[in-house]
C-alpha cells in the first residue's frame, strides 16, 4: 500500500520528505526528534497548508467535547502519522498517553497542558497511580517532545477565545491504535482508541 496523504501542499510534502529522510538515517528517537524540530517549527509557522475542513469540531468525538483529530499523512506501514487535533473553546482532552516518540506543536489558539507521571507501572490491571509533574501555558509555535515514558501522559485544555489546533507528528498510527486514558481521582486506567474525524480505522 502507498503512503496516504489527506492534504496536499508543497510545504507539507517537503516537510514529510524531510521527516522520512531523518527517520531513515537516524535510528535513535531522541536524535530523530532533535533533527526534525527545526523543520517542524517551520511547518507551524507556515500558513494555508492545513485545509479549512480540518479545523472543525467533531460532534461525535470519542474524546468528548467536540474534540476532533484529522489525519493529514500516514506512512504505508503505519509507523508514522501527522494529524491535527482541534480542541474547542473551553474543552479539554481526557488524560491520555501516546505510546510513541513524537513532536507536538501549537498551530493556532492557546492551551493549558498538564503533564503526568505514572508510578505503578501497570502492576495491577485497571489501576494507575499518577502525579502532576508539570503545567505549561502553550502559545502558537510552542513545541514539545514525546519520548515515552517521559512526558507521554498529559491533558490539554483550550484557554483561548478560538479553538486550539495542535499538530502531532507521531511514530505510530495514533488515532487507530489502542492506548490509555486515565482517571486520577479513582486511580483507574482504561483502553481507548481516539479515532480520526476524517478516516475510519480498520476493525479489530
Amino acid at each position: 500500500m502507498p503512503d496516504e496523504y489527506y492534504a496536499s501542499s508543497p510545504v507539507l510534502e517537503a516537510f514529510i520528505a524531510h521527516v522520512l529522510d531523518v527517520v531513515g538515517a537516524t535510528p535513535s528517537p531522541p536524535r530523530r526528534v532533535e533533527r526534525m524540530r527545526p523543520a517542524f517549527g517551520e511547518l507551524l509557522a507556515a500558513s494555508n497548508w492545513l485545509p479549512d475542513e480540518f479545523t472543525c469540531a467533531n460532534p461525535n468525538s470519542k474524546m468528548g467535547g467536540g474534540i476532533a483529530s484529522y489525519l493529514i499523512y500516514r506512512r504505508a506501514d503505519r509507523s508514522l502519522t501527522l494529524h491535527a487535533l482541534i480542541v474547542p473553546v473551553g474543552a479539554q482532552t481526557p488524560i491520555h498517553d501516546h505510546l510513541a516518540w513524537g513532536l507536538v506543536g501549537l498551530y493556532r489558539g492557546e492551551q493549558d497542558e498538564e503533564v503526568f507521571r505514572r508510578h505503578d507501572r501497570g502492576e495491577i490491571s485497571g489501576k494507575a497511580s499518577l502525579s502532576l509533574v508539570e503545567r505549561r501555558a502553550l502559545k502558537p509555535g510552542d513545541v514539545y517532545t514525546l519520548l515515552p515514558p517521559e512526558g507521554d501522559i498529559h491533558r490539554v485544555r483550550t484557554t483561548s477565545s478560538v479553538p486550539s489546533i495542535s499538530i502531532h507528528l507521531l511514530g505510530n498510527d495514533l488515532g487507530c491504535m489502542w492506548r490509555h486514558s486515565y482517571d486520577p481521582h479513582h486511580e483507574t486506567v482504561s483502553d481507548f482508541r481516539s479515532g480520526y474525524a476524517n478516516v475510519e480505522c480498520d476493525h479489530d
